[in-house]
């Protein structure tokens, strides 16, 4: 099997984090302005391997003895660890340079130093990834992402949105999706049936998944049966409160830092590894009306700046459930 592969939505396989185990971690997907040149194209390749030295000097060379510029690159080699990872961005004239000829190219270089990983993405000619998203009632999560993808800030095809909260036909989110023409669908759930295989057959064509405040857990058959990525947002009050209100929970208890999080969906609950995770204060200024409206901010920003660092190639699998991400 070829280890270079292109990062297009027809190779989910490369990332895998919900139905591999945690000892097993595969991933991902930049997009940068390549008008500096009406010829050129732009272009990301991302490097995992045993580490070796002179792995930087052949990438470059690779890069370079076809004409192209590396604009930016990022090199991790963890201390004891005998691992290197790298992310290069780099310009090309792609009549020069075919797509077929990188690939091999890169192959070579992943045949020479065993790479675990190379992917190659030029998102001028590769499809966006298609992704499917589930929420439940609240809408923050699941709006600003539409309002994004709007803006063409979100550089993903959304295939669906699934929900098991029902939104009538006056609803602003349920108008936003037939006007863009987004399939929109509800499921009720209950104890005894999550709807699992119906969501499956909704998803099959799908690349990864977004939980926008998704309030169901996935069981790991799910998981398993659906084969691809994850991706899932939660709130990160400071100190954690569970159950029901969390966020009336802390704002009760006086908390002075909120957080979220967004992670891959593993088989272990809120076990998967982070992605990103962000941080605000809150103070005594603050009524419960405030206390959530940044909460919920926070995990818009956070969840978009996930899924844009998944679709640009910027996170990498690192020992058993960290990652890497340039």
């Amino acid at each position: 099997m070829a280890l270079v592969q292109r990062a297009a939505p027809r190779l989910p396989e490369l990332f895998g984090f919900a139905k591999r185990s945690l000892k097993s971690l595969r991933f991902p997907g930049e997009s940068l302005d390549s008008s500096s040149s009406p010829t050129l194209a732009y272009g990301i390749h991302v490097f995992h391997c045993p580490d070796a030295v002179g792995i930087v000097a052949k990438l470059s060379e690779s890069i370079a003895s076809r004409g192209g510029n590396i604009l930016a690159a990022n090199v991790f080699v963890p201390e004891n660890n005998h691992v290197f990872y790298s992310r290069s961005e780099f310009i090309f004239d792609p009549i020069k340079w075919t797509r077929s000829q990188m690939d091999e190219d890169f192959n070579k270089l992943s045949q020479i130093y065993s790479a675990m990983r190379s992917v190659v993405l030029v998102p001028d000619q590769d499809p966006k990834y298609k992704i499917g998203i589930l929420a439940s009632k609240q809408d923050h999560c699941l709006i600003d992402l539409l309002h994004q993808w709007q803006d063409g800030k979100l550089p993903v095809d959304i295939a669906c949105v699934i929900s098991n909260h029902e939104r009538g036909p006056n609803t602003g989110v349920f108008r936003f999706l037939e006007r863009h023409g987004i399939p929109y669908h509800y499921l009720h759930t209950t104890e005894e049936n999550k709807r699992e295989e119906e969501i499956l057959e909704l998803v099959q064509n799908t690349d990864f998944l977004v939980l926008a405040r998704y309030m169901q857990i996935l069981s790991g058959s799910f998981l398993n049966s659906y084969g691809k990525d994850v991706i899932n947002i939660h709130h990160g009050l400071l100190p954690s409160f569970k159950g029901g209100k969390p966020a009336k929970q802390a704002f009760d208890a006086g908390v002075k830092l909120i957080g979220a999080t967004t992670h891959f969906v593993t088989p272990e609950l809120d076990s998967g590894p982070i992605i990103e995770q962000m941080v605000t204060r809150v103070s005594h200024r603050d009524n419960l009306q405030s206390f959530v409206q940044k909460s919920q901010n926070l995990e818009k920003l956070c969840l978009s700046r996930a899924i844009k660092s998944y679709c640009e190639l910027r996170v990498l699998p690192y020992e058993d459930n960290k990652t890497v991400v340039f």
